[in-house]
């Protein structure tokens, strides 16, 4: 298997390095070239390149919390991944990071669809590399602790879509309703009434925007 390029965004360099380092030792990546980003701005930038250089990018491991682009509207890893799909539809995706919140997890599985979604605490020197080449051989790698997010989910028969989780993670961060329409592609009416359906199911009527935030975060939603 020959790779034309790895691309392996996190904002902390050392931990790039660290990527780099233990994909050198494995046979199916010690020849590849490899970009290292950290922060959506470069990374962006670093794709426009590849791209006008008719390369590719085959393989990209993303943190999810990085530093926003926010001209281009890519606040996060997740907007990263679908800017990268855009670029190059048959690159493998793998999310690498402390983040597993299941409202999250939902977004990113039902948003990006990534070849691998691993969190952090479940990884060490010696899995990395396996869990890399699993991906390339086209298996699709979760987890333990995203698989029991995804499970959280189910567990409390919560129903609703990309946008929905958006929405809910966006309040939890302080996002004001009004300014949900910078992060999400949908007219303000469209938004009123999502967030009056989750409320319906978390809150089971109406509720506050705080409420809500309140119940997502003791059901461990968020």
């Amino acid at each position: 298997m020959k790779l034309t390029d790895i691309l392996i965004v996190d904002d902390h360099p050392m931990t790039v390095d660290s990527y780099v380092s233990l994909l050198q030792l494995d046979a199916t990546f010690e020849n590849c070239t490899f970009t290292k980003a950290y922060s959506c701005g470069e990374a962006f930038q670093k794709i426009k390149f590849i791209k006008a250089s008719n390369k590719r990018i085959q393989f990209a491991i993303l943190d999810i919390n990085l530093p926003p682009f926010e001209d281009t509207h890519i606040f996060n890893g997740i907007d990263l991944a679908r800017f990268i799909r855009k670029e190059f539809p048959m690159c493998k995706l793998l999310f690498l990071t402390m983040r597993t919140e299941p409202v999250l997890v939902d977004q990113v599985i039902k948003m990006v669809k990534p070849e691998g979604f691993i969190s952090k605490n479940d990884i060490n020197y010696e899995t990395f590399s396996l869990f890399c080449n699993e991906i390339m051989k086209g298996f699709f790698v979760k987890s333990n602790a995203i698989q029991h997010a995804m499970g959280t989910l189910l567990k409390e028969n919560i129903h609703w879509d990309s946008h929905d989780s958006q929405i809910v993670l966006l309040l939890s961060e302080g996002v004001k309703t009004i300014e949900l329409q910078e992060y999400i592609p949908l007219s303000m009416s469209a938004i009123e009434k999502r967030k009056a359906s989750i409320k319906l199911q978390l809150l089971k009527g109406k509720g506050s925007d705080k409420e809500l935030v309140s119940t997502a975060k003791s059901l461990g939603l968020i």
